[in-house]
């Protein structure tokens, strides 16, 4: 300890708070302000205060981004989070080779989008994909649906394929809270009388309350954020029915080339996520069970 000095400590973390301060907070401050201005890369910013969000507001486009946006949200969390604890259930048994199923049910998580995206385009293909040859060969459709260049049908393709990927992490998740959930409880109730469904509804899904809400927020961000699918399938297409926030965003900043238009957005889709997140750390009180030692 004789070579010991107060500032040592500092020297450690310096670097990691000066990548933070430079890559993190600094760029979230600087699109704050660029929010306020009108900046096309090409030439130097002008300050044009809330018109920016004037416009936003008064956009029709963005209201169809925005309700996109919602209906995502609200399709695809539940839909994720019942597909993820299904799937916990079916995998949380003791069986020879269950691990491969885990593994299995999981890889779509970890698979590249592109990938994905290639995967699926190519199921969802209007004259030769495999989900149109389904339907004609075994339901006499003569001509399947546009999958993706239907107005009607372009968001819900993005949401069925972003729910068959990332439900594998949610299983994950509700896997560790079933498997930490005390085994001597589900004794007592099997001795009790207690059927399989009376144990799920009144011992398993409130002692695993606290692992679904944590589901829950990450699910809704996720969704509120949702980027790479609509890329790499849509491009917000056709006509924008497939847009949501952070494709919006990606388009007016790298696409347009509006800085400014596109930082408001972002801080729009900021203040959704807060206001969902915060009403929902609200409320787990009435829902969310304490843990249980």
């Amino acid at each position: 300890m004789r070579h010991y000095h107060p500032i040592t400590p500092y020297l450690f973390i310096g670097p990691m708070i000066g990548g933070l301060l430079l890559f993190r907070i600094g760029p979230i401050f600087a699109s704050f302000l660029m929010s306020f201005t009108n900046w096309n890369i090409r030439t130097n910013p002008t300050w044009i205060g809330l018109a920016n969000y004037q416009e936003l507001l008064s956009s029709d486009v963005f209201w169809l981004v925005l309700r996109n946006t919602f209906v995502f949200v609200l399709t695809y969390v539940p839909g994720a989070m019942i597909l993820g604890l299904l799937m916990a259930l079916l995998v949380n048994q003791k069986l020879r080779g269950i691990a491969f199923f885990r593994g299995l049910y999981f890889m779509p998580f970890i698979t590249s989008m592109v990938a994905v995206a290639l995967a699926w385009n190519w199921i969802f293909s209007t004259r030769y994909g495999v989900l149109n040859g389904i339907l004609t060969t075994f339901f006499g459709v003569q001509r399947g649906p546009a999958w993706l260049s239907d107005t009607n049908l372009t968001l819900w393709v993005l949401i069925v394929v972003s729910i068959w990927k990332s439900a594998g992490f949610q299983m994950m998740v509700f896997l560790a809270g079933l498997q930490g959930i005390p085994q001597n409880i589900i004794e007592a109730a099997r001795i009790d009388g207690a059927n399989r469904l009376q144990m799920f509804r009144h011992i398993v899904l409130p002692l695993l309350s606290p692992v679904t809400f944590f589901v829950l927020i990450v699910s809704i961000i996720d969704a509120f954020k949702t980027f790479e699918v609509t890329y790499t399938m849509t491009q917000g297409g056709p006509r924008g029915s497939s847009s949501t926030l952070a494709y919006f965003i990606y388009q007016n900043a790298f696409v347009y080339q509006r800085m400014g238009y596109a930082s408001s957005i972002a801080y729009v889709l900021v203040l959704l996520i807060a206001i969902v997140t915060i009403a929902n750390f609200w409320v787990r009180r009435y829902w969310v069970a304490q843990q249980v030692n």
